[in-house]
């Protein structure tokens, strides 16, 4: 790894995916509407007025588009394979550090009885790895999307009604990851990670070499926002999740418990949530109520993905 390619792993989590969201309400009468639409189901979920149904452990279909611009931004299956590995231990709740989660926030640990996997079959019904591989011109991408078009230099997305669609390439200005909730148009449909931010191995860099960037960016796709709220370092901001802390901003780096803001004493922010802007070590846990919501996400907008399996 050279020099400039050390220096362009991002030192602080960023993530673009509140910008996009915001983006995507202000030029979109239709997202706005299926926003409204899926929040509300989202409410009926948290309030009890709606339950879930779904017994099973759910699998959902993986597509990874990888773009590359030099031969080692292009991953190793392995490196693909690892980071499939993080997310199916990360959203069962089966991940090593989970035992770190502080004892007063053990009991809120959830398992999301959700799983990945490569997808076997293309759209057109042929075998595949699951996996695309694009050599492209562009040195680097950012939030706009271009990496989901073909004719931007990226790789068109694969339907989003049977697959997740998950982008890998060079990320310009320290953004390590994107997602689109819910709601939005299905040709911009999945997650986007720097190829310095993704699995456990090969290009992986630390100190987000966990595959947590991955995690984080599905968590958002499932529509989970940022658990401080968005609203800058202010209290007001809300994650709609009973259960997490209201805190002031996103937390950095490997916090020690507890940090205390918002007048959340005594046990402070729960920044090892995957939804905060910690480091990969430091974060290793989603909450039942968040969990809530992906289920009220996976009985609304995302469900075809759960039964149109091709």
């Amino acid at each position: 790894m050279d020099n400039a390619d050390i220096v362009e792993t991002p030192a602080r989590r960023r993530c673009g995916t509140e910008d996009v969201h915001r983006r995507m309400l202000n030029e979109s009468l239709n997202y706005r509407l299926n926003r409204a639409a899926i929040e509300n189901l989202a409410f009926a979920f948290a309030t009890g007025e709606e339950q879930p149904a779904r017994a099973e452990v759910a699998t959902i279909d993986v597509v990874v588009h990888i773009v590359h611009s030099t031969d080692e931004q292009d991953l190793s299956e392995e490196q693909i394979d690892g980071q499939l590995a993080v997310l199916n231990e990360d959203f069962r709740a089966t991940n090593a550090d989970v035992k770190n989660v502080p004892p007063v926030w053990q009991g809120l640990v959830a398992d999301s009885r959700l799983e990945f996997r490569r997808a076997s079959v293309d759209p057109d019904g042929n075998p595949t790895t699951g996996v695309t591989r694009r050599r492209t011109s562009k040195a680097s991408f950012s939030d706009n999307d271009a990496v989901k078009f073909s004719a931007q230099g990226g790789t068109d997305a694969w339907p989003a009604d049977r697959y997740l669609n998950i982008w890998v390439c060079r990320l310009s200005g320290g953004l390590l990851g994107y997602a689109q909730f819910p709601g939005g148009p299905a040709e911009t449909d999945g997650v986007v990670i720097t190829y310095t931010g993704f699995g456990t191995t090969g290009t992986a860099a630390a100190p987000f070499n966990l595959g947590r960037t991955t995690t984080h960016e599905i968590g958002h796709w499932l529509n989970l926002f940022h658990i401080g709220g968005d609203d800058g370092t202010g209290c007001s901001g809300t994650d709609f999740v009973a259960d997490t802390p209201n805190q002031a901003g996103q937390n950095f780096g490997t916090p020690s418990f507890p940090s205390i803001t918002c007048n959340n004493a005594p046990n402070g922010d729960m920044f090892m949530n995957y939804m905060d802007y910690t480091d990969d070590a430091a974060m290793f846990m989603f909450t039942h109520g968040q969990i809530l919501r992906v289920e009220a996400c996976l009985a609304g907008p995302r469900q075809s993905l759960l039964t149109a399996h091709p």
